[in-house]
C-alpha cells in the first residue's frame, strides 16, 4: 500500500529574489536572530524592504516568526548589503479555518496560485491528489518540489498576516487514498466534492469542521465523485457557472466559512 508523500515546512526558504507585491507581514526564522530580540536579514526579504517598501533606520514593519508569535520590529541599522531589526513578539498568528482541502493536482500556475490563495484564507491541511483528468506528466513538474511548494505558501502567509505552515500532502493514487487514509481523514467532519452536477448548493457558515474535495478542470469523473460519496462525501454545486479552480478554491473557501 503507497503512503502518503507528506510535505511538513518548519523554517521558510527564501530564494533571494525580489517580489513586487507588497509584504503586509515580514516572515522571520530563527536563524534570523543575532540575539534575543535582534534579527539581521540579507538575500529577498531586505531587498523587499530597501526596494518596495523603502524603509530606512527607525521605521516599524509588521514581523513574525515562523510557526510562531506575531509583533513589530524596527529597523536599527541599515547597508548595502543587508539591515539590523529589534523585534518585539507579542501577538499569537490569527485562527486557523477548521477545513482541510483534497484539491486534484492542477497545472502548475494555477497550482501556485492555488497553493497561495488556501494559505491566505487560513487552510492549514491541503491534500493534493491525483484524477482521472489529472496529467500524469503533472506530477513530475518542478512545482512540486517542497522548497517551491514552500515558497508558494510564504507568499500566503505575508500576504495574510500569518506565520503558521499549512501541511501539504501528495497522493499520487486515487483509490487507495480514498478507500484507505480519506475516511480517517474526514471522520467527524462534513465532508463534501465540489461538482457541477452536485444535488446541492454549498452550504454557507460552516460551524463545524469540513473536508471538501476540488476536482480537476473538467471536474471529477462520474466514478470518482461515486467514490467519495461511498466514502460519505456530499456533492454540492456553486451554480450554473463553470469556474476556474483557483476561483473554484476562493469561492468555496469563502462560501463555507465567512
Amino acid at each position: 500500500m503507497d503512503s502518503p508523500r507528506k510535505v511538513v515546512f518548519f523554517l521558510p526558504v527564501f530564494s533571494g529574489r525580489p517580489v513586487s507585491t507588497l509584504m503586509n507581514l515580514l516572515l522571520l526564522t530563527p536563524d534570523d536572530f543575532v540575539s534575543e530580540d535582534q534579527v539581521r536579514l540579507t538575500g529577498r526579504r531586505f531587498k523587499h524592504i530597501r526596494h518596495v517598501h523603502r524603509a530606512t533606520i527607525g521605521d516599524r514593519l509588521r514581523v513574525g516568526v515562523a510557526n510562531g508569535l506575531m509583533g513589530e520590529g524596527i529597523i536599527t541599522d541599515a547597508n548595502a548589503n543587508f539591515l539590523t531589526m529589534q523585534v518585539t513578539l507579542t501577538e499569537i498568528p490569527p485562527p486557523a479555518l477548521p477545513l482541510t482541502v483534497l484539491l486534484a493536482l492542477p497545472r502548475p500556475k494555477m497550482l501556485k496560485r492555488s497553493l497561495q490563495h488556501l494559505t491566505s484564507l487560513g487552510v492549514k491541511t491541503i491534500v493534493l491528489i491525483n484524477s482521472y483528468r489529472v496529467e500524469k506528466s503533472f506530477w513530475q513538474s518542478p512545482w512540486l518540489r517542497p522548497e517551491v511548494i514552500e515558497a508558494q505558501c510564504i507568499l500566503g502567509l505575508e500576504q495574510a498576516r500569518d506565520t503558521v505552515m499549512p501541511t501539504v500532502l501528495l497522493e499520487k493514487r486515487f483509490k487507495p487514498f480514498v478507500e484507505d487514509r480519506l475516511p480517517a481523514m474526514a471522520s467527524n467532519k462534513t465532508a463534501l466534492v465540489a461538482h457541477p452536477a452536485g444535488a446541492n448548493l454549498c452550504p454557507r457558515r460552516l460551524n463545524t469542521s469540513a473536508v471538501i474535495a476540488i476536482g480537476p478542470e473538467g471536474g471529477f469523473i462520474p466514478y470518482e465523485v461515486k467514490k467519495l460519496e461511498e466514502a460519505g462525501f456530499q456533492a454540492i454545486h456553486l451554480g450554473t457557472r463553470i469556474l476556474r479552480v483557483e476561483t473554484v478554491v476562493t469561492a468555496l473557501v469563502s462560501k463555507l466559512y465567512d
